[in-house]
C-alpha cells in the first residue's frame, strides 16, 4: 500500500525513546521529515545522527510537553522552519508503578502533567495552523490502562482515558476541516535493546519500571493475560501509526485502536 506521506512534516513528542523512537523512524522511512520533541537531549540528538546518517531529515527540540510556554516554543520553531505540520503524535509519557494510596502527590502532578496536559498543550498550538490549511492528522498515544483500569496505574490510566475523550471529542470539533484524530493504545511494550531507552525513559535499563519486567516470572505471568501470550514490541505500534497519519486513512477519525496482543477488546 502507497501510504504518500513522502515530503510531509510531522511532530513526535516522546520520539527519543521506545515507542516514540520506532515511530520516527517508521515515519522517516517513508520520507516524512520529522520533529523530536523531548527532554532527552542526549538521547535525541543520538537518534537524530543516526536518521541523517542514513539520509533522513530529522531534528530536535528540547520540550518538556507539561510547560506550555516550552509548547509554545517548539510551535514557533518548526513552523519557522517547515512552514507547516502535517502530522502530531503525542507520543511523550510517564508513570511509576505504584498504589493509589501510597504514591506521593508529585508523582500524580507529573503524570497528569505528561499524559494529559501534554496533548492538550500540542493540541491547542499546533491544530490552529492544521485548521487554516484543511488538513492534518493527530495520532495520540493512550493505553489500555485507560480503557479497562489497571492495577497500580489509576491516576496514569485516568489520564490516558482523558487522552481518549479528548480525542472523541476533538474529532468532532476539527473533522469539519478535515482534521482527523485517533488514539492508539499499547499494552505492555517493551524495548527490545537497551539503547532504544534513553536515561529518561520509562524503560531505561535502571529504572523501577524496567526492574519489574526483568522478572521472567513477573513477566510470564503478565503475559499470561494477554490472548497472543506476548508482550508489545514498539515495532508493533508503528503500521497502524502510518496508517493513520496517511491519506488512507482519510476517512477514519475519533477512534480508539488498541495494538495490544488482544488485552483490551
Amino acid at each position: 500500500m502507497e501510504l504518500g506521506l513522502q515530503g510531509k512534516t510531522a511532530v513526535v513528542t516522546g520520539g527519543a525513546s521506545t515507542i516514540g523512537k520506532a515511530i520516527v523512524e517508521g515515519l522517516c522511512a517513508e520520507g516524512v521529515n520529522v520533529v523530536i520533541a523531548d527532554m532527552d537531549e542526549v538521547q535525541a540528538e543520538r537518534v537524530v545522527a543516526q536518521l541523517r546518517a542514513a539520509g533522513h531529515n530529522a531534528s530536535f527540540v528540547t520540550t518538556d510537553v507539561g510547560e506550555r510556554a516550552q509548547v509554545e516554543h517548539l510551535t514557533e520553531q518548526v513552523l519557522a522552519e517547515h512552514g507547516q505540520v502535517d502530522i502530531l503524535v503525542n507520543g511523550a509519557g510517564w508513570t511509576v508503578n505504584g498504589l493509589f494510596l501510597d504514591k506521593p502527590v508529585e508523582d500524580w502532578e507529573r503524570e497528569i502533567a505528561v499524559n494529559l496536559w501534554g496533548p492538550i498543550n500540542t493540541t491547542r498550538a499546533f491544530a490552529p495552523s492544521m485548521v487554516e490549511r484543511g488538513y492534518g492528522k493527530i495520532i495520540n498515544i493512550g493505553s489500555d490502562a485507560g480503557r479497562v483500569g489497571e492495577y497500580q496505574e489509576a491516576v496514569y490510566g485516568a489520564c490516558k482515558g482523558g487522552v481518549i475523550a479528548l480525542s472523541k471529542a476533538l474529532a468532532r470539533e476539527l473533522g469539519r476541516y478535515k482534521v482527523t484524530v485517533n488514539v492508539v493504545c499499547p499494552g505492555l511494550t517493551l524495548p527490545e535493546k537497551s539503547e532504544d531507552a534513553g536515561s529518561m525513559s520509562l524503560w531505561h535499563s535502571d529504572s523501577p519500571q524496567s526492574q519489574i519486567f526483568r522478572n521472567q516470572e513477573t513477566l510470564a505471568k503478565v503475559v499470561k493475560r494477554y490472548p497472543l501470550r506476548r508482550h508489545g514490541v514498539p515495532a508493533d505500534i508503528v503500521p497502524l501509526v502510518l496508517l493513520l497519519a496517511s491519506d488512507q486513512s482519510s476517512y477514519i477519525t475519533g477512534q480508539i485502536i488498541s495494538v495490544s496482543g488482544g488485552y483490551a477488546m
